[in-house]
């Protein structure tokens, strides 16, 4: 057997302890070195998970070579995802970086761009494509033919407090990633354009719009309707959301947290096929591990999310806007953002070298 994978983590905060936690689990990674800028509260973490012997540090390059790490886990805040994730990637390390890769798509693509310079894998976690049931619901739709409809409802009234009740846009920002990310991976097609409506409610806690209705129109045909809302209280749904999808050969449903169900044409049932493997960011580690012994590409590598952030922004300027928004323009668009702002002479090189971001991306062939 291999030797653990030796990982530095960045971030200590709430979702950084979950990684510890994950980390801990799995056998074969093991916790090289905690960094975080509140360095006491790195030293914290690390005693609280058992990993009192574990150096901790403000920075990458305090920890990166004297503890022989061979990989990192950025936990960081989103607004600080593109410098932390760059900078490994350009020291020789592979990346899981927490979802959203990047706060817009310009700094995703300029992250791809340090992926490609250093050969180093860039890999996103997007947690929600790893439950099991989640998962089973989407074996059932491959077993019913070609998807006319996939339809999500999420209805939750979490009050957060701090940023997230600020934001202009909480829910499509914050939340609606996961939804529009795994809509990907069940159609198992590109998002080609999206019409969006985001309101606030006069009852909301929150400053920006809460709520929102989205339809995506896909490449091979499908819609994806997503209607959402964070301050919807009463009868509220499973954090992953409320699924239908209407297919050739029947439907399937998924309430987000059990095992789905699903009839054919017949009037038949399609049994469930629930399975063992490791689920959310237990999942997600799992994978990047293999993706980087084995040199394989894993499902949320960072050139195809892009599309997942490209389908937030989307949405936003569609409700902005309010007419529907190509995805392809707002990738192309961010790409020559990303030529006029990258700095790097090397990273702005190899964004210009592109000759078709679309393909580079994967949103075309």
């Amino acid at each position: 057997m291999p030797e653990p994978l030796r990982l530095l983590q960045v971030g200590a905060g709430g979702m950084g302890r979950a990684w510890l936690g994950a980390i801990a689990a799995n056998p074969d990674v093991v916790l090289a070195g905690l960094i975080d800028l509140d360095v006491p509260l790195a030293r914290a973490a690390a005693d609280e998970h058992g990993y009192g012997d574990v150096p901790v540090a403000a920075s990458v390059e305090e920890l990166a070579v004297r503890t022989g790490a061979e990989a990192v886990i950025d936990v960081t805040v989103p607004g600080a995802h593109a410098t932390v994730s760059v900078d490994a990637l350009l020291r020789g390390l592979p990346v899981l970086c927490e979802k959203p890769l990047a706060e817009t798509v310009r700094e995703g693509l300029a992250m791809v761009a340090a992926s490609e310079v250093s050969g180093k894998l860039l890999m996103v976690s997007q947690s929600r494509r790893y439950f099991r049931a989640g998962s089973a619901f989407g074996r059932q739709l491959a077993g019913l033919g070609r998807i006319g409809s996939l339809f999500c409802e999420f209805f939750k009234a979490p009050h957060f407090g701090g940023f997230r009740e600020q934001m202009p846009e909480p829910l499509l920002v914050d939340m609606a990633i996961h939804q529009f990310d795994l809509a990907r991976k069940l159609i198992g097609s590109e998002p080609v354009s999206v019409y969006c409506e985001s309101y606030n409610p006069d009852w909301s806690w929150f400053d920006g719009n809460a709520a929102a209705s989205a339809i995506f129109r896909f490449a091979d045909g499908t819609r994806f309707s997503y209607t959402g809302s964070w301050c919807a209280p009463g009868l509220e749904t499973s954090w992953n959301g409320r699924w239908r999808a209407s297919a050739s050969g029947g439907t399937a449903a998924w309430d987000g947290d059990g095992a789905p169900e699903a009839e054919l044409a017949s009037g038949e049932a399609l049994t469930a096929e629930v399975g063992d493997e490791p689920e959310e960011i237990n999942g997600s580690l799992v994978e990047f591990v293999a993706a980087v012994r084995e040199s394989t590409i894993p499902q949320t590598e960072a050139h195809s999310n892009v599309i997942s952030i490209a389908m937030v922004e989307a949405a936003v300027r569609s409700a902005t806007l309010g007419t529907p928004v190509a995805i392809a323009d707002v990738i192309s668009d961010a790409h020559a953002e990303a030529v006029a702002a990258v700095q790097d002479p090397t990273l702005n090189a190899a964004l210009q070298a592109w000759p078709d971001v679309l393909k580079v991306v994967g949103l075309t062939s």
